[in-house]
């Protein structure tokens, strides 16, 4: 898998985990174990959370079980043609209340945000690929998947063993590749907000 400092280049001196991650969709079909799994979750435990509430939950199938094909069928065409070679589809949500007190929470999808952030860095390190997608059907996950009201249906993540991009739609192989950023000068602003 091409690392994302072969073709990115930081402005400062960063992580090299940081610039190297990117979010490939060729995937080889091959499954990887419940453990390998959970090891990515444990990743996502550790990121920082308002009160520590931890508000993010997941849900997933694993490749070849009786859960994947309802998953599957939530994607988008475009997202099907090349997620059918996924090991494991994950649903992030967040809950929009803290549970020790009711009170809402402001920051639940930003902490949801962090939790993904350190799954798809340890799916790096750990070999894997991981690529988040707002392309599937949020209104039939929330019916299907029984998630109830009180959480915010947040994003879905495709995970599998890199594949050959040759595996892929052609138009989808010429994007195959680490992507740039904007600048930095380009998102932030000291003081108030300014166009």
């Amino acid at each position: 898998m091409i690392k994302g400092s072969e073709v990115r280049r930081a402005d400062y001196p960063i992580e090299p985990l940081l610039i190297d991650r990117w979010s490939p969709r060729a995937m080889s079909g091959e499954e990887i174990s419940h453990d390998e799994l959970l090891q990515l979750f444990e990743a996502a435990r550790w990121a920082p959370s308002s009160f520590n509430a931890q508000q993010w939950r997941a849900l997933y199938a694993l490749r070849n079980t009786k859960h994947w094909q309802m998953f599957f069928d939530l994607l988008v065409e475009a997202n099907r043609v090349w997620a059918k070679n996924a090991a494991a589809l994950v649903v992030f949500i967040s809950r929009k209340r803290f549970e020790h007190n009711e009170e809402p929470s402001r920051t639940h999808t930003f902490d949801a945000g962090a939790a993904w952030q350190n799954f798809a860095l340890q799916a790096f390190q750990n070999g894997l690929v991981a690529h988040g997608m707002e392309g599937f059907d949020y209104d039939r996950a929330r019916v299907e998947l029984r998630v109830p009201d009180e959480f915010d249906i947040e994003a879905m993540a495709a995970v599998g063993r890199p594949g050959s991009k040759e595996s892929l739609p052609a138009k989808l192989q010429a994007r195959e590749t680490p992507s740039d950023r904007r600048k930095a000068s380009d998102s932030v602003q000291e003081g108030a907000f300014r166009t």
